[in-house]
């Protein structure tokens, strides 16, 4: 069967520029990879580039291959390699070097490791903070199978956001997802992460898988049910033929729709919503002006967050 036509507003440029070509050469001078290359992001060069804010890059931590196989995926499956313990290092310096201000970890899954990696991904957070408290660090998270004690490493970390993706509505979670993971243990380690520690909670939802109005509805009342604080709804792109096949092509005024019931019905902190947006687009650039706004401190902020609710 033939893949379906992208309709126009789907088409983007190439990544280019200066700065692109700077982040880049760094990520290959300490051996790192970004989930921004690793899954094909069309936001590459706008995430990076930072036009109207910090700029945004993704780092994937623990190898380029993953333990799982989601049917929407493009990162490899199997052939996992043990941890590189100078990694969280590595990741600090270029961070460092590119004079990041605001930095995505996330990592693919580890099943395979007794602690599945959560104990890497915090020192990681940690090394960064050590060199520069000021960098704002968000981290999404696999699930951990739900171990609380696992999620716990991460709250304890203390990053700024914990994202972790719960991907689509509930009915499709397979096809869509790997069998091990599953709607109620991501909104379990959502719910935990918003009530033991003091960051910010974030997921991401993908459109045209076959979902239903109604069910995209539900979804974002069972997040905030579990005190989400911000979501990012994006268009499903099949990566190959020989992965989940799109369904729809989301319009954009659908996905303005979205953006509007998400802030203003359900009171979200902030949606970005799009054809074009990823779980980590322009990560940054929202964060601060939706969360840290009007010259707010973090801390300010988080406090003022909180207490509205």
């Amino acid at each position: 069967m033939s893949r379906r036509r992208k309709p126009e507003w789907l088409k983007m440029r190439p990544p280019s520029g200066e700065r692109f070509t700077e982040i880049k050469e760094a990520l290959r001078d300490h051996d790192l990879h970004t989930v921004c290359e690793e899954a094909s992001c069309p936001n590459l060069g706008e995430c990076w580039s930072g036009r109207s804010g910090p700029g945004t890059a993704t780092f994937m931590l623990m190898g380029d291959r993953c333990s799982r196989g989601c049917n929407f995926c493009d990162v490899e499956t199997g052939g996992m390699e043990p941890l590189d313990p100078d990694e969280p290092a590595n990741v600090a310096s270029a961070v460092a070097k590119i004079g990041l201000e605001y930095v995505v970890l996330t990592s693919v899954d580890r099943d395979d490791l007794p602690d599945q990696g959560a104990g890497h991904f915090a020192e990681t957070i940690r090394e960064i903070k050590r060199r520069d408290p000021s960098i704002l660090v968000e981290v999404l998270i696999p699930d951990f199978q739900g171990e609380e004690r696992l999620v716990r490493k991460i709250i304890d970390a203390d990053p700024d956001v914990i994202a972790h993706n719960i991907e689509t509505v509930e009915r499709l979670q397979w096809p869509v997802r790997d069998r091990r993971a599953g709607y109620e243990q991501s909104l379990s380690v959502l719910r935990q992460a918003a009530r033991e520690g003091d960051a910010y909670t974030k997921t991401s939802l993908m459109l045209g898988v076959g979902e239903y109005d109604h069910e995209i509805y539900q979804t974002l009342r069972d997040l905030r049910a579990v005190d989400v604080d911000v979501v990012t709804l994006g268009q499903y792109l099949q990566p190959s033929r020989s992965h989940l096949e799109v369904s729809e092509f989301v319009h954009p005024d659908a996905f303005d729709t979205w953006k509007r019931v998400a802030e203003e019905e359900l009171g979200f902190r902030y949606c970005a919503s799009g054809p074009m947006v990823r779980s980590s687009y322009r990560a940054g650039e929202l964060f601060v002006e939706s969360v840290l706004r009007d010259g707010e401190s973090e801390a300010a902020a988080r406090e003022r967050a909180r207490s509205a609710d």
